[in-house]
């Protein structure tokens, strides 16, 4: 091939359209970068929107005792002195209160979360000696906002009140939170608006007189058989005082009555003797949370039903419509079990749908576009150029997407976005190049040159303006890059990808559209008159 071309290549557009124009090889790595494509768009994590950093924490130290401005001057003060020390630091915000001191931190968006994080409990721990006599260990809470969301939020509830109440409905739910944590790339699940059981102790304040008790003694006589500490509310109905406690060792509200409390005058007190014990739930919480279902005859009549939401989360950098997707599988199993146990359950986020929704309709949109591209060049240049260059489209964007796959990063609105934004451009060197393929061949001078000739000096004379211009227009993407705070962070993917889908465009020009022109495009016949005379 090379001995029937004389045409001396200059740059590099050149040099690759005359190493791949009959190379073997050039077939089999279009079809590489079009399956490498379709692959990274299929396994690339899908979200609705771009993942952005931002860390903090929350640093609380209790100091029993404390007021308020002893707290700020001995606690808060300090606290924040000591942390505005750490680089990358924006915002500390402190707050002061009877007991404890809150000093919430929040550090510039883009810093990495694990090293703020470790930063801040480094510098804790520095100055622990500095705490002032009285306080206690300070806790130390960062923000996880990568888990924090949830991807899918489930509300159950019981289809009759009446026959199901609300310790069976959270114990199913807490069974079916199990399974869901088993569920992989499932980093956090919790729920709210949930009712567990427990012993309601009733305490009658003046039997409690009567016996000379305290509410100590009881308190303890609970605690003995109790896992937790029991809390104390601190309103009164009638003269009784309310004391939560949960059960352990026992069975019933019988066994909890028959705690004793004290010895009064060589008899054995009971609890039975000073308060009403009943088993019920919780009732000192009173977060409850209530769904509106409407009629599927009538959409104006709607029951309001007493819900549990469970709040399902996913790893960082995973996608969101397969954990969904697997996290609603779950549902389904355990479909026929929940129905039979009363409880109807209404999936009220799924984020997983709304990324996928989002890819799809924007891949939807690109093909939309790449197809008005192809009918335009039909009219401008002829249907197999158009052809071509057609071609050249999927191809850069299967390199871009396998870049970016390469690189972490999660296909979302914004990539595709960027995809959207630099597609009038990715078809600039294909167009370019096939633009001077056509001028050359119907050019009389054509009818002395070999077509192999012809199309490498066509791709070669466009190289170097097709360069500077590619080039310009990367170097006015780049400054993207560089914008801080919320947006730059949420806008990142353009110049991300768009310089790289530029790069492409040139090297797919280069490269498949002059091989492509050799396969589908032929010499016209030139008239020898008209040939003589341009001589």
């Amino acid at each position: 091939m090379k001995e029937t071309i004389s045409y001396k290549v200059k740059d590099i557009a050149g040099k690759l359209a005359l190493a791949f124009l009959k190379n073997p090889l050039t077939a089999l790595l279009g079809a590489f970068l079009l399956f490498m494509g379709y692959l990274s768009l299929n396994i690339m994590p899908r979200e609705e929107d771009p993942q952005i950093a931002i860390s903090g924490g929350t640093v609380m130290v209790m100091m029993p005792g404390a007021t308020a401005s002893e707290v700020e001057k001995v606690l808060v003060n300090p606290l924040e002195r000591k942390l505005k020390e750490i680089k990358g630091i924006e915002h500390i915000y402190g707050m002061a209160m009877d007991n404890v001191g809150i000093v919430n931190v929040m550090y510039y968006i883009g810093q990495n979360r694990e090293d703020s994080n470790l930063k801040l409990y480094d510098k804790i721990m520095q100055n622990m000696d500095e705490l002032p006599k009285g306080a206690m260990q300070p806790l130390i809470k960062p923000f996880d906002i990568d888990i924090d969301i949830p991807i899918v939020t489930v509300a159950f509830y019981a289809k009759d009140p009446k026959k199901v109440d609300q310790v069976t409905l959270y114990n199913k739910v807490r069974s079916l939170q199990q399974q869901i944590n088993e569920v992989e790339n499932v980093s956090k699940t919790s729920l709210k608006g949930e009712h567990r059981a427990q012993f309601n102790v009733q305490v009658d304040l003046n039997k409690l007189a009567g016996y000379n008790l305290s509410l100590g003694q009881i308190m303890q006589a609970v605690k003995s058989v109790a896992s937790n500490v029991p809390d104390v509310k601190s309103r009164t109905n009638d003269g009784q005082l309310i004391v939560f406690g949960i059960k352990n060792a026992i069975e019933n509200a019988e066994d909890v009555g028959n705690i004793a409390v004290a010895d009064y005058g060589g008899s054995l007190i009971y609890l039975r003797d000073v308060a009403t014990v009943t088993e019920g739930t919780d009732v000192q919480n009173f977060k409850n949370a209530s769904i509106w279902y409407k009629n599927d005859v009538d959409s104006k009549m709607s029951k309001e039903y007493a819900q549990t939401t469970l709040s399902i989360s996913k790893l960082a950098g995973t996608n969101a419509v397969n954990v969904a997707n697997d996290v609603i599988e779950v549902l389904k199993k355990n479909e026929k079990s929940l129905s039979n146990a009363g409880i109807g359950y209404v999936i009220t986020r799924n984020y997983g749908v709304r990324a996928d929704n989002a890819v799809n309709e924007l891949m939807h949109h690109l093909i939309i576009t790449i197809i008005i591209i192809s009918i335009m060049l039909v009219f401008a240049l002829g249907w197999r150029e158009s052809l071509i260059v057609t071609f050249t489209v999927p191809a850069i964007l299967a390199i871009t997407l396998f870049i970016a796959y390469l690189g972490g990063q999660t296909i979302n609105r914004i990539t595709l976005f960027a995809f959207l934004l630099s597609l009038g451009l990715l078809v600039d060197a294909a167009i370019i190049v096939i633009e001077n393929i056509h001028r050359h061949l119907h050019s009389h001078t054509s009818a002395h040159q070999s077509m192999e000739e012809l199309l490498v000096e066509a791709t070669d004379e466009i190289g170097p303006p097709t360069n500077i211009a590619t080039l310009a227009i990367i170097l006015t993407m780049i400054p993207m890059a560089f914008v801080g705070g919320m947006m730059g962070s949420f806008m990142k993917p353009i110049p991300l990808n768009v310089p790289v889908a530029l790069v492409a465009s040139l090297f797919v020009a280069y490269i498949f559209t002059p091989y492509l022109a050799l396969k589908l495009l032929k010499k016209p016949k030139h008239d020898d008159h008209h040939s003589e005379g341009t001589k």
